[in-house]
């Protein structure tokens, strides 16, 4: 549930996104053993992961009520979980560990690939069970530890939606660039050939800007991004937030971000470190830097492709998300992409609501879950194979007795 929707939350909501919140996972000690405490206790999440996918199911059966259906007309429920923590792979460590295991029996390294090679992995909660249970609909979740076995990033999930939508373009199958503005942003390359396609995150979407809204303005976000039109773009602590992100920038696709790379500790740091700056400065700052980080992964990454995609450049970006609500950051995106002849439309424009290509994303991918369709695209994400993606859980009214 996004921020941006919260006046249409259940009354349970805002407690269990209260402990979610206060439960979050650190990264683990061992990474940064002097500075980061892993305050996780494994009772609280045992039980907000049920009381999660208890919310969850209450959604589902009041959205039914409200709609006339009935659970019988449904084929699925589909949703990512809440990420209690998540691991990007480490593509040097993946690369050595297979090198210095060319000739080993593979079968006898799996679990090396999560103690020494690095490959990623993720805690998501919200249980699937419980919701199948609630609702008597069978119910599709975890997504991503599948892509994960397999070498993926398992992030972001949008490419296998773009594929189906915009596979087939008029004038030959060219490629559609997708923007989706999340907490993280990611963008999709999306093309009819799936080992041309694309997908990665460019860098932070809304979480540093809901950050400096929460710290202060005691605000939950910018809403139709008023402060930051009201700021001054920081020109030298654009450059330093640019600078402090180099590794992240610097890393080739497929790439995943998560909250400990652009989250409350990142941003907690800028804040300390311009006391001084005005507010509505500061906002207008981290939202120009999610622009100049959706320009500089255009540029490096997507504009060069454009001879392997048989000298088709992209001429537009599709953006979705809660992001398109803040009208100065489509602007700062407008103003930073038309420097290299690129438009921005939102994906109202071309039938994908932009406030719901999430919830779109997810029902496609349950769907074809649920069929045995391959729903990842592993050229994006690094796979090494195409697979099913979701954990299903059958609905208790399929039971044969």
């Amino acid at each position: 549930m996004h921020n941006r929707n919260r006046d249409r939350r259940p009354p349970h909501a805002p407690e269990i996104h209260r402990r979610h919140n206060a439960r979050l996972a650190s990264r683990p000690a061992l990474l940064h053993p002097a500075r980061v405490r892993n305050n996780l206790s494994i009772f609280e999440l045992t039980r907000v992961n049920y009381a999660a996918g208890a919310l969850y199911a209450e959604i589902t059966n009041a959205l039914l009520a409200k709609t006339g259906l009935k659970a019988e007309d449904i084929d699925v429920v589909a949703y990512d979980g809440q990420t209690i923590y998540q691991e990007p792979p480490d593509r040097d460590k993946m690369a050595d560990f297979h090198n210095q295991n060319q000739n080993k029996d593979e079968s006898q390294s799996l679990v090396d690939r999560w103690t020494k090679a690095s490959y990623a992995c993720g805690l998501f909660i919200a249980e699937s069970g419980v919701v199948a249970a609630l609702t008597n609909i069978t119910t599709v979740t975890q997504f991503r530890p599948v892509d994960h076995a397999l070498g993926g990033s398992g992030a972001p999930l949008m490419q296998y939606l773009d594929f189906v939508a915009f596979r087939r373009q008029p004038g030959g199958g060219g490629p559609t660039v997708t923007l989706n503005i999340g907490g993280i942003a990611n963008l999709q390359l999306a093309h009819r050939d799936r080992d041309r396609m694309l997908a990665f995150d460019t860098g932070p979407g809304n979480v540093m800007i809901d950050h400096v809204m929460r710290v202060r303005c005691n605000a939950q976000y910018d809403k139709d991004g008023e402060v930051a039109a009201r700021g001054t773009v920081l020109r030298d602590l654009l450059e330093q937030l640019q600078e402090e992100s180099r590794a992240f920038f610097g890393r080739s696709p497929p790439r995943s971000a998560w909250r400990l790379d652009f989250g409350s500790e990142y941003a907690d740091r800028i804040l300390q470190a311009n006391e001084s700056a005005l507010t509505e400065d500061l906002v207008a700052t981290v939202t120009m830097f999610t622009a100049v980080s959706v320009e500089r992964a255009l540029v490096d990454f997507v504009l060069p492709r454009a001879e392997e995609l048989g000298g088709l450049e992209p001429s537009r970006v599709i953006v979705s998300g809660g992001g398109t609500r803040n009208c100065t950051l489509v602007r700062f995106l407008r103003e930073r992409l038309a420097a290299h002849g690129v438009d921005v439309c939102l994906s109202d424009e071309v039938g994908l609501p932009a406030a719901y290509k999430e919830a779109i994303k997810f029902a496609t991918l349950g769907f074809a879950a649920k069929r045995g369709i391959a729903n990842n695209i592993p050229k994006a994400s690094g796979a090494e194979r195409f697979a099913v993606l979701g954990k299903m859980t059958l609905a208790p009214g399929v039971a044969r007795i």
